[in-house]
């Protein structure tokens, strides 16, 4: 295995659990119980700890891909440009997130507000993560990207457009 490997079954433990945070948080404040809503602040604060081996990877997996044929030198940089965004947002909902699961364990007067900006913490980490890993994506899967036009669709728009 080379960091490509180790990259690619790493990245998406950041963005899932994000969105898993994001979701036990929401359904933790809505239904005002404490026990989802520490769950989901518990695995905000793993997921962000989780994005640190992912984003040590990265740049050992753009080793691995750049001279690959029909990687884009761009597309490379602007998802290691997003993907940094994402782990810096991330690891900053992750610190408040573990802010709020002390202030409610100490039932502090705070703990809801604290609560309320890591919801939007997760919320922004989990939009950037997502934008994050759809461009990692399009580096090897030119099927993800919106210019591709597939040959099988080339040849069947050609194909029918021949006068018989």
């Amino acid at each position: 295995m080379n960091e490509a490997h180790i990259h690619l079954l790493l990245n998406h433990t950041p963005i899932l659990g994000s969105l898993f945070g994001l979701v036990l948080m929401l359904a933790g404040m809505i239904r005002q119980n404490a026990v989802v809503l520490r769950t989901g602040l518990v695995t905000l604060v793993v997921a962000a700890v989780l994005a640190m081996p992912t984003q040590l990877t990265g740049e050992g997996a753009e080793k691995v891909v750049e001279h690959q044929p029909g990687v884009s030198r761009s597309l490379l940089h602007e998802h290691e440009e997003a993907a940094e965004l994402a782990f810096w947002v991330l690891s900053t909902t992750g610190a408040l997130a573990l802010g709020s699961v002390l202030l409610l364990n100490h039932q502090h007067r705070r703990a809801a507000l604290l609560a309320r900006f890591t919801l939007a913490g997760a919320l922004l980490s989990f939009g950037l993560m997502a934008r994050a890993g759809n461009l990692g994506g399009q580096i090897m899967h030119p099927e993800t990207r919106s210019d591709f036009v597939s040959n099988a669709f080339e040849n069947e728009h050609n194909a029918s457009n021949k006068l018989p």
